[in-house]
């Protein structure tokens, strides 16, 4: 019996190892054991930052003390404007006390959230941090001309290798941070598209008033937009002029979505996601999978990619995909050919027969039919959404855990 103990031990170990990183972290738990960081903890809430860093592992925030917040707040920044500043003072990598100190060759180069919004031009989104002698380590913007003015003042809270709070003794100064940042309702989303590889799909989009707005009317409710990229979409235009009216409104709208989903939000949510078009028993809905850091869109008809993020602003992102999604109640999938009547039965055979259905809402019928559009012929035929994918692999940590004490209860 002495001899299964350590086998014991490691099992034990093993599935308290395995509650520890179910359990991931909480930022605003974190910070609100430090009064003097109540105010940074507050902003981490008012600008949404704190889901984002939540859902995240692998990261540092560099906190700022109530002094340091109020001489930033002195400046009377915007709340979208705060939030970039912030965004630049969480790095997407982990940087504990101890590895501030061993930084191979003294320096480093942190991407930040910033940077991963889409919005920082350049290196403008990126913090260097020097280990300087005599254990100063300092930090600065890159885009502040290599000036390193804020340094490392304490270990705030540390679980290894997922999150690090550190405070540095002021806010990292970069112009592109600070400057203004329309809100919502400000932003030119079909410029933004236009500027990045979608202009087609803006274009179609402004020309048709009632769908533009219908995107306007969300931007301030929360608003995420898949555009995709101009040489697919030209492309697709035959297809698209083919519509009714009412079918062209329903199809732009298709690719909005009237909340806002960040690319982290689309990683870990999968499942059916409700669009702009979505409307009773029109449902225009499509799936959200994804593989690793890859994430796809999937209708009845084909499949997407997600290659890109064009805006990732709370409460508004745009994403580029690689091609033109649609919608089944547009479109119909190729049909899956029929194994050929065997010679006896070829004559007796019963035709086909063909049945038209009526919109009961937004009209998507052709001038020229009653059907749907056939699909390209380069999509995959009826490629079924996989609705539970959500759910398919949530109770895995559990089953693991009650495995691991079955195990234990046998050994003893």
């Amino acid at each position: 019996m002495q001899r299964r103990h350590p086998l014991l031990l490691l099992l034990i170990f093993s599935v308290f190892l395995n509650f520890q990183t179910s359990n991931g972290h909480n930022i605003t738990r974190l910070l609100a054991k430090h009064p003097s960081l109540s105010t940074f903890n507050h902003y981490l809430t008012l600008t949404h930052l704190a889901q984002e860093i939540n859902r995240r592992t692998t990261i540092t925030v560099l906190a700022l003390d109530n002094a340091a917040m109020s001489s930033l707040l002195n400046k009377n920044p915007s709340i979208y404007t705060m939030k970039n500043i912030l965004s630049l003072h969480v790095l997407l990598d982990y940087f504990g006390a101890k590895k501030l100190h061993q930084i191979t060759n003294g320096t480093a180069l942190a991407a930040t959230m910033f940077q991963a919004t889409g919005v920082a031009p350049g290196v403008s989104g990126f913090v260097n941090i020097t280990d300087f002698k005599g254990g100063k380590v300092g930090f600065g913007a890159e885009d502040n001309g290599g000036d390193l003015d804020s340094f490392f003042v304490k270990s705030v809270e540390e679980l290894p290798y997922n999150i690090s709070v550190i405070q540095i003794s002021k806010a990292l100064p970069s112009a592109i941070a600070e400057a203004p940042t329309p809100g919502p309702s400000e932003l030119n989303i079909t410029g933004i598209m236009s500027a990045h590889g979608c202009k087609v799909f803006a274009d179609t989009l402004l020309a048709n008033p009632e769908a533009m707005g219908t995107y306007e009317d969300n931007l301030n409710g929360g608003l995420t937009v898949f555009c995709p990229l101009d040489d697919a979409f030209k492309a697709f235009l035959p297809k698209y002029k083919n519509l009714t009216a009412s079918g062209k409104e329903s199809f732009l709208e298709f690719f909005g979505v009237p909340v806002y989903q960040s690319l982290s939000m689309l990683k870990s949510n999968n499942g059916l996601m409700n669009t702009l078009a979505t409307d009773g028993a029109s449902k225009f809905d499509f799936t959200v999978q994804n593989d690793g850091e890859q994430v796809t869109l999937k209708t009845k008809i084909n499949t997407v990619k997600i290659t890109g993020t064009l805006l990732d602003e709370q409460p508004v992102a745009i994403y580029t995909i690689d091609k033109v999604l649609m919608p089944r109640e547009l479109f119909k999938a190729a049909p899956t050919p029929a194994p050929a009547p065997a010679p006896e039965e070829a004559a007796d055979a019963p035709k086909a027969s063909k049945s038209k259905s009526k919109s009961k809402s937004k009209s998507a019928l052709t001038p020229e039919s009653d059907a749907p559009a056939d699909s390209p012929d380069d999509d995959p035929a009826d490629q079924t959404a996989d609705d539970n994918a959500a759910s398919s692999f949530k109770g895995g940590r559990f089953v693991a855990v009650g495995l691991s004490f079955l195990v234990v209860f046998l050994l003893l």
